[in-house]
């Protein structure tokens, strides 16, 4: 079991305060009866920096670390003479280069797996979905008339490969960007070339004595972060739905009931879906499923955490067990078997939990190792030689269980899969799909407006609480929300994710939902398909009526509870793309310095997009509405329409419904 510490000792957590989710509540009170420590615990007693918090601080080189005073920032500069507003561009573009860089060395990962399974060196994987790959490809002027699905796909790697290499030229997907927007980009010269220049010309800017001018590390930091949204992340996204299938809605159950006592239970956690896809496929292996059965056990029991579970809820309908700030808490319940995970949000503090209750846990990806945990490789030429070890060792636990099992008893069902292609099917049927219907919508005043609410969930804040908040207001003020992520769970686990939920929405939204038959929350599955969202508002821009240019949009986008540099990247390529972003918890620069004036209004002014903050959602709702309602003035569809403002009735009502 966890120890205590001195540290530790100074500050208990208070249960109610650190989560709305009441399984992951329940599993903390079990963790403290067990003496078990959590990240919850290790942030209620670990007091952040608040010059790190600041971004007022440089550990650049060694003449530091520099600490600069947030209360007076020009007062003093660093050893070198580097200026607040250089510390802070710095440190903030170094956080885009390593969220963009993960994002980026995913979408090559499922690219490489692509190349492997057109040309038939990889035979556990293949095309489910032709159709998207012929769409894709045509996108981006590759010939598909009359030819061989095989030659398109090879085609259609050697293009998109170019995202990555290109030293020089656009990235493939700038062909999708709206004309008006790709003029900006291409004004102010932040057209991506290839991610791997943008991110190594990002940190060498960042070191010390290189990019001394805020304003020009924020035009490379631009640059980088797009590369991500329409590069990187896109590939992964696109490569993904070709390879396992473009998602459909599908409903999945949601929580910590969907472990079973009397079944092996086996977690896959991180954000790789070739993992997941073979673990599926060897938990419907006949042989796999007797070997658990002559263990004792009613059968195999497969279920998804964090963004590779997103993916698979959005796809099969595989249970999700919760978001990143219950993967500890989960294993408390002593009856996860075996956890797996592959990359990105995964904690070190999994495996002391992990030993605590003997579930057996195993890294997988040679970028990921933990102290502690054990490593199978996962080799995509033969995958299932890693799944099928990690179904045996979990049918092993199962068969020598010590611990005492408690499994909440709180399941959520929703509707998921909602990906852009479905949307547009869902609006105008096989024969009209088009986004025409929801541009109308918006026209006519039936939808306001549309948010983007994603990222993570952070220890800072209540689990959940600022997501579901935000997410009430702005549906109350009949705006659609689609969501990516840690966010999706988090909504679904407060049972917005059902056409149900349509009666906590406005009446013109709810008049949408109730016609269609749809949630007034849409699902679109991992952080990295957040490039879903820019591929809909192009199609919006394109479709005709909102404008021509994303910045034309009433549309939104926020990361309530976000904790990680993806997060930070996310942000800047959709700011760059033209959308209001607005982040909650906290923000790493001090209010008021030039640099922060540049984020907070200064790239609105150039065309593109702004970032906004406030840790209070329904704070961050009010500003939302009311940039989606400038949007809506400045293209002469505005009308006048009550702004909807929750008091405690409603509220108390909502959480009845």
């Amino acid at each position: 079991m966890g120890k205590d510490t001195e540290e530790s000792k100074k500050k208990t957590l208070n249960i109610k305060d650190a989560t709305i989710c009441d399984a992951t509540a329940q599993m903390l009170r079990k963790a403290e009866k067990d003496g078990v420590e959590t990240a919850f615990h290790r942030a209620a007693s670990m007091k952040a920096c608040p010059i790190g918090a600041d971004s007022a601080c440089c550990k650049h080189c060694s003449m530091g670390p520099c600490r600069l005073n947030a209360r007076d920032p020009y007062g003093k500069v660093g050893v070198c003479g580097a200026t607040i507003d250089t510390i802070q561009a710095r440190n903030f573009a170094r956080m885009v280069a390593s969220g963009a860089a993960a994002h980026t060395d995913h979408g090559m990962s499922m690219l490489d797996l692509f190349r492997e399974v057109v040309s038939g060196h990889i035979k556990d994987y293949s095309i489910k979905d032709p159709i998207k790959l012929e769409e894709v490809a045509a996108s981006l002027d590759i010939d598909t008339e009359d030819r061989d699905i095989n030659d398109i796909a090879m085609d259609l790697y050697k293009e998109l490969e170019r995202t990555y290499t290109q030293v020089e030229g656009e990235i493939p997907f700038a062909k999708r960007v709206p004309k008006k927007t790709l003029e900006t980009w291409r004004k102010y010269d932040v057209v991506p070339r290839g991610a791997m220049r943008e991110i190594m010309e990002l940190m060498h800017r960042t070191h010390m004595g290189v990019d001394q001018h805020y304003e020009n590390i924020t035009h490379q930091c631009s640059r980088t972060a797009l590369s991500d949204g329409w590069g990187g992340s896109m590939v992964a996204t696109e490569i993904s739905d070709i390879l396992f299938g473009t998602p459909k809605p599908v409903q999945g159950d949601v929580n910590m009931g969907c472990l079973k006592e009397n079944e092996v239970n086996i977690i896959i956690h991180g954000h790789e879906p070739n993992l997941f896809e073979s673990v599926l496929a060897s938990v419907d292996d006949p042989n796999l499923i007797q070997e658990a059965k002559d263990a004792g056990a009613h059968g195999l029991n497969l279920v998804g955490m964090c963004c590779s579970g997103a993916e698979m809820i959005s796809r099969h309908g595989v249970p999700h067990a919760g978001n990143f700030m219950s993967t500890e808490t989960i294993l408390v319940t002593g009856a996860v078997d075996a956890m797996g995970v592959d990359v990105q949000c995964i904690k070190q503090g999994l495996a002391q939990v992990a030993d605590c209750y003997g579930t057996k846990l195993f890294t997988t990806n040679p970028r990921c190792r933990i102290e502690g945990a054990d490593h199978i490789e996962f080799i995509e030429h033969k995958p299932r030689e890693c799944t099928d070890a990690i179904v045996r060792a979990a049918i092993d636990r199962f068969k020598n269980r010590k611990m005492p099992i408690e499994i909440p008893n709180i399941k959520n069902p929703g509707i998921h899969g909602f990906s852009m292609e479905y949307i547009n099917y869902m609006l105008g049927g096989s024969f009209r799909s088009s986004y025409k219907p929801l541009n109308e919508n918006i026209i006519n005043g039936r939808i306001r407006g549309v948010a983007g609410v994603v990222g993570c969930t952070n220890p800072r804040v209540k689990q959940d609480w600022v997501h579901v908040e935000l997410v009430k207001e702005l549906i109350k003020n009949d705006v659609l929300v689609v969501q990516t992520g840690c966010s999706q769970i988090a909504l679904a686990k407060a049972g917005l994710y059902t056409p149900e939920a349509a009666v906590m929405a406005g009446p013109g939204l709810s008049e949408v939902c109730e016609t269609v038959g749809m949630p007034p929350v849409l699902g679109l599955g991992s952080c990295v398909d957040n490039s879903r969202i820019l591929t809909a508002c192009a199609e919006m821009v394109r479709t005709g009526g909102l404008g021509d240019s994303l910045a034309d949009l009433p549309v939104a986008g926020a990361a309530p509870e976000w904790m990680s540099e993806k997060a930070i990247s996310i942000g800047q390529y959709f700011v760059a793309s033209g959308v209001f972003t607005v982040f909650g918890v906290t923000y790493p620069i001090i209010e008021e310095t030039k640099f922060h004036k540049l984020l907070f209004g200064g790239l609105e002014e150039m065309g593109f997009g702004k970032w906004g903050f406030t840790a209070d959602p329904h704070e961050m709702a009010q500003m939302m509405i009311a940039h989606i309602d400038k949007k809506r003035k400045a293209l002469g569809i505005d009308r006048a329409r009550e702004r909807v403002l929750m008091d405690m009735a409603d509220r108390q009502k909502l959480e009845a419904a």
